[in-house]
């Protein structure tokens, strides 16, 4: 069955929860950190290249903690999502930002995420996958938001009609 529809690719309404900043931040400490400190601990602890660990150690470190200060920030201004009657939108991204739209009646699954640093922060993500795309993921959402949203979209999917049967 063909069925046309009104749904358009907007900016969604909704911000993830507040906290996400620091999880993002958490995740950037882990991924910014490790190389400097390494060469961090040779450059103290092996005399004869001092000099050359210390601009190692900085070299790496600059570019990290600027990672560190801007990009859990502008994922916060980014990441936005929102569920009509109709659809699920979802924006994400920092570098490479992307807006996504789909339809309930594509949604064939809608699954909870949450690593140890979403559960540390009080955090979850959904994933709202269907047959003929990779699934939409919204990240950075409050626990008890996430669950309600599983909760919906999954009675919400099977009233509607159309591919997700």
């Amino acid at each position: 069955m063909n069925h046309q529809s009104n749904l358009t690719l907007r900016p969604p309404r909704n911000r993830v929860a507040g906290r996400a900043i620091g999880w993002w931040s958490a995740q950037s400490a882990v991924f910014a950190l490790p190389l400097p400190f390494t060469f961090a601990i040779l450059w103290a602890s092996i005399p004869p290249t001092r000099e050359l660990f210390m601009w190692f150690t900085l070299i790496s470190l600059v570019p990290g903690l600027l990672y560190m200060a801007v990009m859990p920030f502008w994922r916060y201004r980014v990441h936005r999502w929102e569920v009509t009657d109709e659809a699920v939108y979802a924006a994400s991204g920092w570098l490479w930002q992307q807006w996504r739209v789909v339809p309930l009646s594509r949604v064939q699954s809608v699954d909870t995420l949450r690593g140890p640093l979403q559960q540390m922060f009080g955090l979850s993500g959904v994933s709202v996958t269907t047959a003929s795309s990779s699934a939409v993921r919204i990240n950075g959402l409050d626990r008890e938001v996430g669950d309600e949203l599983v909760t919906y979209l999954t009675r919400r999917a099977q009233v509607v009609p159309g591919d997700n049967a």
